[in-house]
């Protein structure tokens, strides 16, 4: 096949202003359309499948990892909250075996009841602290992109921080903070500061970790009263552990909405119910024949 490229011919000059036709009004049509966008379900992002866009940007992953952070710490409250009642039901027999003999069935329940959620809470709290150092490590990376700035610590320098026993006492506050300076626009040249939430975080943080370090060293000692004394302690880092994951919940909620406004909570669906004072439609009555 041979192709042969012609020059265009002369341009040629308008002989006159063509006139505009009248407006008719709106397009109609006898029958219904059949173009139209695609049958796809509305997704919020530029996450398409095969472009180069299909892994989804750090604010779309925030949004997320922040759901599933929320459900986790949601149910390590509830595991913790049980746990540290079974601990209690367990000092108030201590004290009730001191004067009368307790039935064989509601101490065998109690120990039950403590060794299960002592399980479970362990297991719940393996993923909370999972869950939440994900999250954490998204929120850096989406602060970054929205100041348009590289994180001041790298990945390993803040699992480092948060993950070596004594030393995350004074990081995990410090990079909290840095993720609150970050997240809420101010100036890369000044100092973080650290808002009330991310202090009583930190507090929080503190308490729980000397308790439980306090809890180990107990239960090691012999003696009847050092495991009274035992059972208190564990009931104690219970309590501490639940209110850790409730204000680690609101950082989460804080945070992920100041890095990622658009959720999908708040956004309502709209539809149309029905049209007023509208103009009869005419309509051609649909073929038989017509697939819909």
């Amino acid at each position: 096949m041979r192709w042969v490229a012609s020059p265009p011919g002369p341009v040629r000059e308008p002989s006159g202003r063509r006139a505009r036709a009248p407006y008719l009004g709106p397009p109609s049509y006898d029958t219904t359309p059949r173009w139209g966008f695609p049958h796809v379900v509305w997704r919020w992002p530029t996450a398409v499948q095969g472009t180069s866009a299909a892994t989804p940007v750090p604010s779309q992953r925030l949004l997320l990892i922040a759901r599933n952070a929320v459900a986790v710490l949601w149910t390590f409250v509830g595991l913790a909250g049980v746990a540290a009642g079974a601990e209690i039901w367990r000092y108030v027999l201590l004290v009730l075996s001191r004067d009368q003999a307790l039935s064989p069935s509601v101490v065998g329940a109690s120990d039950a009841l403590v060794l299960t959620f002592a399980l479970l809470t362990f297991v719940g709290s393996v993923f909370a602290v999972a869950v939440s150092v994900w999250w954490l490590l998204v929120a850096r990376r989406a602060a970054a992109d929205e100041a348009g700035q590289n994180p001041p610590r790298s990945t390993w320098q803040v699992l480092v921080g948060l993950l070596v026993p004594g030393l995350n006492l004074a990081m995990a506050g410090s990079i909290l903070a840095e993720l609150e300076h970050a997240a809420t626009r101010r100036p890369a040249n000044r100092r973080p500061t650290p808002s009330r939430l991310v202090l009583t975080w930190w507090a929080a943080w503190i308490a729980n970790a000397l308790l439980l370090a306090l809890t180990l060293v107990w239960r090691a000692r012999d003696g009847v009263q050092a495991q009274v004394d035992a059972v208190t302690l564990t009931a104690l880092t219970d309590l501490s552990a639940m209110a850790l994951a409730f204000v680690t919940l609101q950082v989460v909620r804080r945070f992920t909405r100041l890095l990622a406004p658009m959720g999908e909570q708040p956004v309502r669906s709209l539809r149309v119910v029905r049209v007023e004072g509208g103009p009869e439609v005419p309509r051609r009555t649909r073929p038989a024949t017509a697939s819909r």
